[in-house]
């Protein structure tokens, strides 16, 4: 087995942790944040996708995602969520420190590649105060998909989201928000049927 499969095996060991509650930067006081430099040339280097482009002028529906702008991961662009359009699409709140994000980990990274083309997955790195160890995360399960930052939870106070997550948008090509789908899915097949339901979509 490689070093890189070990390196997985291990960090999806840790799925195992009972953390519910996202760690805090600042309570160790050797801690040194990452730049966003840093943080966006380790994204690069995993293959990480940049964001998709979202339109600034297309108005906001009732019914869709909120007039939110967001940083992509790594600060090279920004993502007006209201102005996503197009394209079905699958948007996964996780952060690295989540124990059930560990586990549906690799059910989203098969979403990713067998729905190119047909459907959007957006990955948005949520209430985590280390997105360098996101980045790493996301380099060792394998995603490669355009990964979104909200630090502070500003997605969650827009929709009244619980707190907790794993949490996965549906969101039609028409931009309207049809499903809120609360916790980890359990199988690619899982997630695979709850986009053929919601979006109308088959992979």
């Amino acid at each position: 087995m490689s070093a890189a499969a070990v390196a997985v095996l291990m960090l999806l060991a840790g799925c195992t942790i009972t953390r519910v509650e996202e760690p805090s930067a600042s309570s160790d006081p050797t801690f040194v944040p990452a730049t966003q430099a840093e943080v966006l040339q380790a994204r690069k280097a995993a293959g990480i996708a940049a964001c998709p482009e979202s339109s600034e002028t297309v108005a906001a529906r009732p019914d869709g995602l909120p007039d939110l702008t967001l940083d992509c991961l790594g600060g090279d662009s920004t993502v007006r969520l209201a102005g996503l359009r197009g394209k079905p699409m699958v948007i996964n709140l996780w952060a690295q420190w989540c124990a059930p994000c560990r586990a549906e980990s690799p059910f989203l990274r098969e979403f990713a590649q067998v729905g190119k083309g047909k459907v959007l997955l957006l990955g948005l790195n949520y209430a985590d105060p280390r997105p360098e160890l996101a980045v790493e995360f996301a380099s060792l399960v394998g995603w490669k998909y355009p990964q979104m930052a909200d630090p502070d939870r500003r997605l969650g106070a827009a929709l009244a989201l619980p707190v907790a997550i794993p949490i996965t948008l549906f969101v039609d090509a028409d931009g309207r928000l049809v499903r809120t789908y609360i916790g980890g899915v359990h199988s690619y097949d899982e997630l695979k049927q709850l986009t053929h339901d919601e979006l109308g979509v088959t992979l």
